[in-house]
Parts: C-alpha cells; sequence; structure tokens
C-alpha cells in the first residue's frame, strides 16, 4: 500500500506522508481507518521507526490524522477523499510551474494564464 522511492530526493518521512495524502484521494483510506502501528509500517519499509513517526507526527499536526493512546493512528473524519484531491492538484501545479519556471516561463505569464482561468470563467 505505501511506496517508498529510496533514489527519490524527496525525503522518506515527506514520501509517507504524501503517500497517506495519495491514498485518500483515491479512495483507499476512508476517515477513521486505521494507519499501520509505526513499527510495523517501517519493518515493512526496511526505514527507521523515528521515520514514520515524523510522517505521522507532520500528518497529525496538518489535521489529517488523529491518534488514539494505545489503540494507534487514524485518517481523520476531517479529511476527506475531496480535499486529498485538492492537495494533489495543488502537488500537480506546484511541479508544473517549477517545469515552467525552468523553461523560462514568466511570472506575469503565469498570472495571465490564472487570470484566463479564473477571470475569463474557464474555472467557474
Amino acid at each position: 500500500m505505501f511506496t517508498i522511492n529510496y533514489q527519490s530526493p524527496t525525503p522518506v518521512y515527506k514520501q509517507l506522508y504524501e503517500n497517506v495524502i495519495r491514498l485518500v484521494s483515491f479512495g483507499a483510506l476512508k476517515p477513521n481507518d486505521k494507519l499501520p502501528p509505526v513499527r510495523t509500517l517501517a519493518g515493512e519499509l526496511g526505514i527507521n521507526p523515528n521515520t514514520v513517526s515524523k510522517a505521522y507526527s507532520m500528518l497529525e499536526n496538518d489535521g489529517y490524522i488523529y491518534s488514539a493512546v494505545g489503540r494507534g493512528s487514524f485518517i481523520s473524519e476531517n479529511f476527506d477523499s475531496r480535499e486529498a484531491e485538492k492537495i494533489e492538484v495543488k502537488k500537480v501545479i506546484k511541479n508544473n510551474l517549477q517545469t515552467a519556471f525552468g523553461f523560462g516561463v514568466k511570472r506575469d505569464e503565469v498570472l495571465e494564464i490564472l487570470d484566463e482561468v479564473y477571470i475569463g470563467g474557464e474555472g467557474k
């Protein structure tokens, strides 16, 4: 269920964080679903339990999961697939903007596109 790319420049804890968001957006995880225990997930992925703990702590701080003492970590009721999809779309936009920047697309050109979509009615 969780995938890690060990050759990615993205830190493993951030990949785990993004995995949870992706799994919610695909409907594989739903509100109140239990996440794997830290040690179990760390063992399955061959990583340090502190790495999993860091990802879970970030998810909890951002309100995406909650922890129940002695019971584990669960997907928050406030975190639905629509919110997860929105996070995924924002990630795609950011990646595309970074690509555009690399090709020399200027800020004003990006803002012009945004205006076309949002003001021009295409984003309504």
